[in-house]
């Protein structure tokens, strides 16, 4: 069974930064799509940031040059560097990972059939 576990959320102030992983089993991770997701308070979940299997990356307009992904194949892992945060950055950060059309990367939660259980993101002003 394939078994995503996010890691690496916390309490930090408005400019800070925290890294987030996603360390994923079960799976040839090489292979799959992964994205980053957020479900912020009343709203609906929301695509953050993808990579496909050939590392290249997606970002919402919401984060473009503040937040990088990155895989590391060698270790199953994901990653998301969250720099520069802000308030509206809070929420519970969700990793994902689909097989199909791996090739390219996607922030629709549909194309992603596998989801980890979420790590929280507070940032205070």
């Amino acid at each position: 069974e394939v078994r995503l576990v996010e890691s690496g959320g916390g309490s930090v102030q408005a400019g800070g930064s925290l890294r987030l992983s996603c360390v994923a089993s079960d799976l040839t991770f090489s292979n799959y799509r992964l994205g980053w997701f957020r479900q912020r308070p009343g709203t609906e979940r929301e695509g953050v940031a993808g990579i496909d299997m050939f590392r290249s990356p997606l970002y919402a307009d919401s984060v473009k040059g503040r937040f990088t992904i990155s895989r590391d194949n060698a270790k199953d892992t994901l990653y998301l560097q969250m720099n520069s945060l802000k308030p509206e950055d809070t929420g519970m950060y969700y990793c994902a990972a689909g097989l199909i059309g791996s090739r390219v990367a996607s922030l629709r939660a549909d194309d992603y059939p596998y989801w980890g259980q979420g790590t929280q993101v507070t940032v205070s002003t």
